[in-house]
Order: structure tokens, then sequence, then C-alpha cells
């Protein structure tokens, strides 16, 4: 398949070629002509300004009718019947984007013998629970729980719909937004509703965390965004707040395992796993080696801290790839992050935004993380947290 050109309408301007970001388009006879690396994703058809490029009827998707589109879904999370936090972050959040939209905020919960959290949703904002309990769901498996998800979608046309941005979620999600040919943004740090034209305002990295992309999908429903952990705070629940729980029966017959989950082991860490940390040092290329983590640890020991790294600490070895916090790690939210000997790049910044008080230990006056840090310290580590470990230690009276 191929671009269509109508050449009587084009007069040569070059707009459709400025517009392509795949360098796709070259000029030639005075006329757009597109390469082999042309994706057909319809940048220049939008650019064009003589309406002289269209795509093939092929990819011309037909639309799901958008005024029909109502209401902010979430998909509600869940570990053996307990609810994850990050579907009380997603619930806050569609509460919000819901009252501002002046529609409902449904729930969907998807597993077995999940029926007794369902209260739980309506409690933290919920207007209508789906409930899916079946004894094939309850393992997790993208396609059986797609294959109960997308007919639901299909049915009710929601405006919005959210879910977490976790292993699940990145495997369950994609699926069903293209079965539902519609776009989907991954790994957003922010949600809103534009005042005009009430589309989902859709924040994100991109170009490697190197720039903040606002995306909106203005002609397909529903508007789809998966959100890390830990980006918006967790709401309180909201009293006397009434909803319906609605149990659904599944009909159809659900697709066989492929893969067949004979047990779960949980991952051993010590201090408090990140995630749920109230104290964490991040450590970075400041400290210069594995063997210094040992002043580290004792400093996280004191403050019952968690140790967490960039992204260069991991590639290095120093921290196991669980360790680390950033665009390309886990997203965190402490009420103390201190950031030692991290510099600060934007990769960094995105996992830690959600952290209460940002405390900066670096001995370069201009590294970047100061830019965010709430008290910035311009010190040689190695010689600053001893001092520190050693002014703690006389706090507790361990030290004469």
């Amino acid at each position: 398949m191929e671009l269509i050109l109508n050449k009587e309408k084009c007069n040569g301007c070059g707009a459709c070629i400025d517009a392509c970001p795949f360098s796709a388009l070259i000029m030639k006879e005075g006329y757009p002509e597109a390469t082999e690396e042309c994706r057909l994703c319809g940048l220049c058809v939008n650019a064009c300004p003589e309406e002289a490029i269209s795509l093939p009827e092929e990819l011309k998707k037909k639309k799901r009718p958008i005024k029909k589109a109502r209401d902010v879904w979430v998909y509600a999370e869940h570990r053996d019947g307990k609810l994850a936090r990050v579907s009380f972050e997603l619930l806050g959040k569609g509460r919000e984007l819901a009252d501002k939209l002046g529609q409902k905020l449904v729930a969907i919960l998807i597993g077995h013998q999940i029926e007794t959290s369902a209260s739980r949703l309506i409690d933290y904002g919920a207007d209508i629970v789906y409930v899916m309990d079946h004894p094939d769901l309850a393992t997790f498996n993208e396609n059986k729980y797609g294959a109960v998800l997308i007919p639901l979608l299909k049915k009710h046309c929601p405006n919005i719909f959210l879910s977490a941005a976790t292993t699940r979620g990145r495997s369950l999600i994609p699926q069903i937004a293209a079965d539902l040919e519609t776009g989907l943004t991954a790994d957003c740090t922010g949600l809103d509703i534009d005042s005009k034209s009430g589309l989902l305002l859709q924040t994100r990295p991109a170009f490697g965390g190197n720039i903040m992309a606002l995306i909106t999908c203005p002609d397909h429903r529903p508007q789809m965004a998966t959100v890390r952990p830990h980006i918006f705070p967790k709401p309180q629940p909201i009293p006397n707040h009434k909803g319906k729980i609605i149990r659904l029966e599944i009909e159809n017959k659900l697709p066989e395992n492929s893969v067949k989950v004979k047990s779960f082991i949980k991952t051993e860490t010590k201090g408090p796993d990140l995630s749920e940390a109230d104290v964490i040092i991040g450590v970075g290329r400041g400290i210069k080696g594995p063997e210094n983590l040992k002043m580290m640890e004792e400093l996280a020991y004191l403050l019952n801290a968690s140790i967490g790294g960039s992204r260069a600490v991991v590639d290095a070895g120093w921290l196991p790839p669980r360790c680390q916090i950033g665009q390309t790690g886990v997203t965190v939210s402490p009420k103390i992050y201190i950031a030692c000997g991290i510099s600060g790049a934007i990769q960094h910044i995105v996992g830690i935004q959600s952290a209460k008080t940002i405390v900066a230990i670096n001995k370069d006056p201009d590294a970047p993380i100061f830019n965010v840090a709430n008290y910035g310290i311009v010190a040689d580590l190695f010689e600053f947290i001893p001092k520190l470990i050693e002014e703690i230690k006389k706090g507790k009276g361990e030290l004469s």
C-alpha cells in the first residue's frame, strides 16, 4: 500500500516532507514521493494545506461513534484478591476526570473470589463496578482477560479507559487498544481534560525522556492510557458514596492457556520495598563504585530506608534491576528521597516526581537534580555521608 497523491491539488510546498517524522518523503520532479521508509502514519495527510495526500482506503478505519462514548473506566488490578494501591490511585484521578466531564466513573474487577473487593472500589469513588468472577480467571492471563474485557468495552463504548502501567497492564492493554482500533498512550505522568474540547490530555516522556509530550486522541474511542504506580496520590475514601455492583456472567468459552503458571515466588529484599518505602536513598555514579554501597547501606539502616539507583548504577551491575528508579525502572513516592551522587537526568526525575521531599547531595553545584530538589547540599559524598551517619548515631545514642 502507498500514499495517494492528487497532483492537480499539490502545489509542491513541502509541508508534508517537514511533517514526516521518519524522513520518508522526498521531492521528485516537483512532487512529494514516499520511500520504503513510509509507515503510512498519516501525519503528512494532516499537514497538507491543499488536501492533496490521502491514505489508501484499507487504512481508513471505521471510527467509533464519539457522541455515544461516555464515562471514565478504570481496570482495577489486584493480587490474590487484594486490590493494588495503583487501582486506588487511578480511581482518584478517574473521579477527577469524570467530574470535569459530568460523567460516571466505572471500575472493572476480574478474577475469582474477588467480589468482596467491589465495595471498596465504590468507597473510593466508583459509581458502577462490573465484576467478572470465574475460576478460569483466578490466574492472570492476558488472552483470557482480553477475551472478557473487549466485548464489554465494545458494548458500552467508554469515553476514557485507564489502566496501570504494570507488567499485567502492559501485556493486556495494548491488545485491547489494537482490537478496538483506538490509540493508547503508555506510561503517562499526567492526565487532564481540555476545557474546550473535552479531550483527554495525556502527558508522557518522549524522545528518551528529553521532552514531555502532550497527546490527544480526537478521532477514536475509548481514549486509552496507562499510568505508572505512584504517579498519582492515593485518595481518601469518599464518605457515604453510593454505587452499583453489577455481576456479569462469562458466557463464551475462554481461550486455552498457552502457558501454565506453576507457582509465584516472591523476591526477598533488604529493607522496605521501594514502592512502599517512606524513605529512599538513591545512589548514582557519584558513589564511584559498588564498594562504597556499604556506606550507603549503613545510612539506609539508620533511617529505615530502602536503596534505589539510577540506570547507570544498575547497568554497571552495582545494584539489581529491581532497584532502578526512573523512566525505565520503577516510580516511587516516598516521604523523603535522598539523591546521592545523582546528576538528575530527566529519565530519573520522572521516577521521583511524586516524592514529598527531595534532598540532593552532589559536589557539582550545577547538577540538574538541584532544580527539582527541596533541599540541596553541595558537598563531597565521601566527606558528608560519614559525618551524617555519625550525627544520626549520636542522636540515637549509639555514640558516646
